[in-house]
């Protein structure tokens, strides 16, 4: 007997009981709506009373869009529910799907969504060169749909310029993909970027800060291609630094560059993962940091380098209320108290 369960508490469960004949076959048509109250069983298609509204949000909870679409087969009510979903989520697993099958998949869906404003769009896809116009006109649509969260894990895929003229994206989280404005970016409702494995360079940065007023917070993740950064905007309070590539990742940068942060109004500053060497040349406003940088296993420089570099950021550093050292740093964070009563 197959069934389908979205939990609403501990005590209540909604269930869809699909009968079957004693040959374990189905019975067509046959279907009865269930809903167990303290493990008792009432005889009443209660799921079906819910109003649209509570059933989308319901079917927005579920994993993948794929997952939406084969609640249709509930009954006739749910039928065509999925096509109003505000939340669209595409997964790629090679082991399911050949490309052309997972491309065509997408294709249809989409022209099937009656949805006019998205919640959220996200496609997790290994880059194939010849389907790169079928993805970009997946992004054109979620900008159409006034999409609020955007997340795209693209490998290498140029994004188009759509991508970088939309009102409605506030929380966008790009994995993965070539930034490469060829004209201003008009972000005006981004509160928060989360940029991944991405080249982020001087002149993307400033395109960024121009087009996004009411940008909050930065994070980079493993991203390459800058030695400076200059977070000099005023509405950006928080930035995160997490890690960067160098040599020995498929992007070469010199291992000695020296990573230069500027950021004079931020209040919040989060530097973790592998990194190398960082200058802090102005963070003046941060009243709240915390370290949890590694090192980068054979290319481990000698114990007295390593405490001159914590304890120069840590200097930079000892006007906040509040200083986390964590991981390795924490390795040679009793030079925190020693460096604190330097003023």
């Amino acid at each position: 007997m197959g069934s389908f369960k979205p939990k609403v508490n501990s005590s209540v469960e909604l269930e869809w009981k699909t009968n079957t004949g004693k040959n374990g076959t189905r019975n067509k048509g046959i279907r009865d709506g269930v809903i167990k109250v303290g493990g008792k069983e009432e005889k009443e298609d209660r799921i079906s009373g819910l109003p649209d509204c509570l059933l989308l949000e319901i079917l927005s909870l579920l994993p993948s869009t794929k997952d939406a679409i084969i609640t249709g087969t509930l009954s006739t009510r749910w039928k065509h529910l999925w096509t109003s979903v505000p939340t669209l989520i595409f997964h790629y697993d090679e082991e399911k799907y050949q490309w052309s099958d997972f491309v065509s998949l997408v294709d249809k869906t989409l022209t099937q969504c009656r949805q006019l404003k998205l919640k959220k769009f996200e496609v997790i896809i290994d880059y194939c060169t010849q389907f790169e116009p079928h993805i970009n006109n997946w992004i054109h649509y979620a900008v159409r749909c006034n999409v609020a969260e955007l997340n795209l894990y693209i490998c290498h895929i140029t994004v188009g310029c759509k991508f970088f003229n939309s009102s409605s994206f506030t929380d966008p989280t790009i994995r993965d993909c070539i930034l490469n404005p060829t004209e201003a970016i008009s972000w005006k409702m981004i509160r928060s970027v989360n940029i991944s494995k991405g080249k982020f360079d001087e002149d993307l940065i400033e395109k960024i800060f121009s087009g996004s007023p009411l940008l909050e917070t930065l994070v980079l993740d493993k991203c390459y291609g800058y030695r400076r950064l200059d977070i000099t905007s005023k509405s950006v309070k928080n930035f995160v630094l997490s890690g960067k590539m160098y040599a020995k990742d498929k992007y070469a940068e010199d291992i000695d560059d020296v990573i230069e942060i500027n950021a004079p109004h931020i209040l919040s500053l989060t530097i973790k993962g592998r990194l190398w060497k960082l200058l802090l040349v102005n963070v003046a406003s941060v009243v709240e940091a915390s370290l949890c940088y590694t090192n980068f296993g054979r290319w481990i420089p000698p114990k007295e380098i390593e405490e001159e570099r914590l304890k120069g950021l840590i200097l930079n550093l000892r006007h906040v209320k509040e200083l986390k050292i964590e991981g390795f740093c924490s390795k040679v964070k009793f030079l925190l108290l020693s460096s604190l009563c330097l003023s």
